[in-house]
């Protein structure tokens, strides 16, 4: 374990068939694996057969958007009937949703560091109780935008902090521990060739700022508690953009984080609501906001259809 200004290193992943792994001796001492937030268990399931053949996992913060997800990518790639209704695999617990179809799985997260990070420990663990390989794992979500026009969908090079740094800061037995927050730049070149296909909507790199929460960790003034002035608002979100931050969202930090020590493929994909330069509130129009966040389901879709063979690219209706 790292602490003070060490980073940890991260986990080279391969090319090779190999199941994903989790660095935790400890489980091996478990006779049953009890995953609490998710209602499931290896001595109540049999993981292997409902999860071995998974190779893609999409995550997003809504629970209605990623069952609208599993229906839209479902539909692309052929899988089961048209109109067909997706069950929550999670349905014993109201804290996440999960739904499957073929390949893919498709699972939210919540809100903010704290309810994602729950999420993967337990979604790691069940990939790894599976025996799948080759995983790739994309979050799909929206964001705050620095410097583009709202609809813009981000793919993010790195998450930074507050300060701009590409690491995200966790406390182990009371120290601090500083993890990587790089992606996997492969990914994201093929992602952003599948944006060039599509030629639907305007997609660019960037880094993403990870905040603590919605209001002053995003330097907004319409909180319920602000200390700082307008200007000194527009100073920051300023130097972020110099930064090379172009938009700012809640829970990639801790994404990249995890995936780089499990060895995992991830990325980051998320549309801006509005530019933040601009203003705090969202006041766009909810249909309009429905079509921005079917934005990274198309791209995401896209790829994964030319993953397996499957190029057409289609509209997300």
């Amino acid at each position: 374990m790292a602490s003070g200004d060490a980073v940890e290193k991260t986990v080279n992943t391969s090319s090779t068939e190999t199941p994903i792994c989790v660095p935790n001796q400890h489980l091996e001492k478990m006779s049953d694996d009890i995953l609490y937030h998710f209602a499931l268990g290896t001595g109540t399931h049999d993981f292997p057969a409902l999860f071995g053949d998974v190779k893609f996992v999409c995550v997003g913060g809504s629970p209605s958007r990623m069952k609208a997800f599993i229906t839209y990518i479902a539909e692309e790639l052929g899988v089961g009937s048209p109109g067909q209704d997706y069950p929550n695999i999670c349905a014993g617990t109201d804290r996440y949703a999960m739904y499957k179809a073929g390949p893919v799985l498709s699972i939210s997260h919540g809100m903010g560091i704290p309810s994602i990070a729950i999420m993967l420990h337990e979604l790691f663990k069940l990939l790894c109780h599976s025996k799948c390989s080759n995983v790739t794992i994309i979050r799909i979500g929206t964001s705050g935008g620095i410097g583009l026009a709202p609809g813009s969908v981000v793919i993010t090079k790195q998450s930074v902090d507050a300060t701009f740094k590409p690491q995200f800061e966790q406390f182990v037995l009371g120290e601090p521990v500083y993890r990587s927050t790089n992606l996997d730049e492969e990914l994201a070149q093929d992602l952003m060739e599948c944006a060039k296909e599509l030629d639907q909507f305007k997609t660019v790199f960037g880094n993403t700022m990870c905040t603590l929460d919605f209001y002053e960790g995003q330097a907004r003034l319409d909180g319920a508690i602000c200390s700082y002035t307008e200007e000194e608002k527009a100073q920051y979100l300023t130097a972020a953009y110099k930064a090379g931050v172009r938009n700012i969202e809640m829970e990639s930090s801790v994404f990249a984080a995890m995936c780089n020590i499990i060895g995992i493929k991830g990325a980051v994909v998320c549309v801006t609501l509005l530019n933040r330069l601009e203003g705090d509130q969202i006041s766009t129009p909810h249909d309009v906001l429905g079509e921005y966040q079917k934005r990274p389901q198309i791209l995401v879709g896209h790829w994964i259809k030319k993953r397996l063979g499957k190029s057409d690219i289609a509209i997300f209706s």
